[in-house]
Protein backbone atom coordinates (compact mmCIF):
# COMPACT_ATOMS: atom_id res chain seq x y z
CA UNK A 1 0.00 0.00 0.00
CA UNK A 2 1.28 3.12 -0.92
CA UNK A 3 0.73 6.26 1.42
CA UNK A 4 1.65 10.57 0.54
CA UNK A 5 2.52 12.21 3.76
CA UNK A 6 -0.06 15.42 3.64
CA UNK A 7 1.50 18.80 4.05
CA UNK A 8 1.18 18.92 7.49
CA UNK A 9 3.73 15.58 7.62
CA UNK A 10 0.37 12.80 8.16
CA UNK A 11 0.04 9.67 7.15
CA UNK A 12 -3.78 8.02 7.40
CA UNK A 13 -3.78 4.49 7.91
CA UNK A 14 -7.49 4.38 7.69
CA UNK A 15 -10.87 4.44 9.60
CA UNK A 16 -10.57 0.95 10.86
CA UNK A 17 -7.42 2.40 13.48
CA UNK A 18 -9.08 5.81 14.49
CA UNK A 19 -8.97 6.39 17.61
CA UNK A 20 -6.19 3.52 18.83
CA UNK A 21 -2.73 4.01 20.07
CA UNK A 22 0.23 3.30 18.05
CA UNK A 23 3.72 2.74 18.88
CA UNK A 24 5.85 4.49 16.26
CA UNK A 25 9.23 3.82 15.72
CA UNK A 26 12.06 5.28 13.51
CA UNK A 27 14.08 2.68 12.85
CA UNK A 28 16.09 4.53 10.32
CA UNK A 29 15.64 7.52 8.76
CA UNK A 30 12.28 6.84 6.65
CA UNK A 31 11.90 3.74 8.02
CA UNK A 32 9.14 3.27 11.14
CA UNK A 33 7.47 0.15 12.54
CA UNK A 34 4.19 0.79 13.55
CA UNK A 35 2.79 -1.15 16.18
CA UNK A 36 -1.11 -0.91 17.45
CA UNK A 37 -1.71 -1.65 21.12
CA UNK A 38 -2.62 -0.54 24.40
CA UNK A 39 -0.24 1.30 26.74
CA UNK A 40 0.80 2.35 30.28
CA UNK A 41 0.49 6.16 31.21
CA UNK A 42 3.77 6.66 32.80
CA UNK A 43 2.07 7.48 36.39
CA UNK A 44 0.49 3.56 36.57
CA UNK A 45 4.33 2.05 35.54
CA UNK A 46 5.29 1.32 38.74
CA UNK A 47 1.81 -0.94 38.71
CA UNK A 48 3.79 -3.56 36.26
CA UNK A 49 7.07 -3.53 38.53
CA UNK A 50 7.99 -7.13 40.36
CA UNK A 51 7.84 -5.77 43.80
CA UNK A 52 3.78 -4.30 42.85
CA UNK A 53 3.24 -7.32 40.72
CA UNK A 54 3.91 -9.56 43.71
CA UNK A 55 2.38 -7.13 46.72
CA UNK A 56 -0.93 -7.11 44.38
CA UNK A 57 -0.73 -10.93 44.01
CA UNK A 58 -0.91 -11.39 48.18
CA UNK A 59 -3.15 -8.86 48.57
CA UNK A 60 -5.83 -10.78 45.98
CA UNK A 61 -4.48 -14.06 47.48
CA UNK A 62 -5.52 -12.64 51.03
CA UNK A 63 -8.63 -10.76 49.75
CA UNK A 64 -10.10 -14.41 47.76
CA UNK A 65 -9.16 -16.46 51.52
CA UNK A 66 -10.82 -14.20 53.94
CA UNK A 67 -14.34 -13.90 53.85
CA UNK A 68 -15.81 -10.19 55.17
CA UNK A 69 -16.51 -9.26 58.38
CA UNK A 70 -18.80 -6.45 59.80
CA UNK A 71 -17.16 -3.95 61.39
CA UNK A 72 -18.11 -2.27 64.79
CA UNK A 73 -17.27 1.34 64.10
CA UNK A 74 -16.97 2.13 67.63
CA UNK A 75 -14.54 -0.24 68.21
CA UNK A 76 -12.52 1.44 65.55
CA UNK A 77 -12.80 4.86 66.29
CA UNK A 78 -11.75 4.13 69.85
CA UNK A 79 -8.30 2.00 67.83
CA UNK A 80 -7.77 4.83 65.83
CA UNK A 81 -7.42 7.54 69.06
CA UNK A 82 -3.91 8.09 70.22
Amino acid sequence: MIKTIGQSGQISLGKEYAGRHAWVEEVEPGVWIVKLGQFIPDNERWLHTPTAQAQLDQALAWASATPPQTTDLSTLEQQLKP
